[in-house]
């Protein structure tokens, strides 16, 4: 079984929908077992992350980067860092904000840069952007244009029963579903992820 965790803050209820939208495309590859983790749950979902084939990080984007209670987990992985227990994992991410741009790239940088130090190997959302031509429209999937994850946009006056609207959350899903195939194509790899362990050593 190959296994994603799903790892994300969400301040009012729309970056958590985009979340289970991730963890949906992911669950979809068979023989994939994907699991939602609140940053507030991370310390008891510890071992959960260790042995996850892939961990994809969400988080808002507030003032330009990702939320304080996300930055604060990330902080604390300090030991885990220093460990290299999840050197070699696939990570990718997805990110919300109330504009339209938003700053959301920033926020997105800012996960791979966390998945990076970490010697995880990030997963781009490998989608052609949407709605940027005459016959585009807001249902176009990856609307916003995206290339290192995915980004979703939620009114500021509106409830995530509201937004993200459907096409950012089937960005969403479809980010969960690469991240999942390409964790069971490595997987299934002979130069899979110990014996990259050892070149990298």
């Amino acid at each position: 079984m190959t296994t994603i965790a799903v790892i994300y803050h969400s301040g009012f209820g729309h970056t958590a929908k985009q979340a289970e939208a991730v963890a949906a495309g992911a669950s979809s590859v068979s023989g994939v077992e994907a699991r939602l983790i609140p940053v507030a749950e991370a310390e008891a979902s510890a071992a959960f992350l260790d042995a996850a084939d892939a961990i994809v990080f969400g988080s808002p984007t507030y003032m330009g980067g990702v939320s304080g209670p996300f930055k604060t987990w990330m902080d604390t992985t300090g030991q885990v860092w220093f460990e290299r227990r999840w050197a070699n994992k696939l990570a990718a991410g997805f990110t919300n904000s109330g504009s339209q741009s938003g700053d959301k790239l920033n926020t997105l940088i800012q996960l791979a840069v966390f998945g990076a130090q970490q010697g995880m190997i990030w997963v781009s959302l490998d989608l052609l952007p949407g709605n940027n031509n005459s016959k585009g429209s807001v249902a176009d999937i990856n609307r916003l244009g995206s290339f290192l994850g995915a980004m979703a946009q939620s009114n500021v006056d509106e409830g995530p029963e509201a937004g993200p609207i459907a096409s950012d959350l089937e960005t969403a899903r479809y980010l969960g579903k690469h991240v999942a195939e390409q964790a069971k194509r490595l997987g299934s790899n002979p130069l899979d992820r110990g014996v990259a362990a050892e070149y990298a050593r």
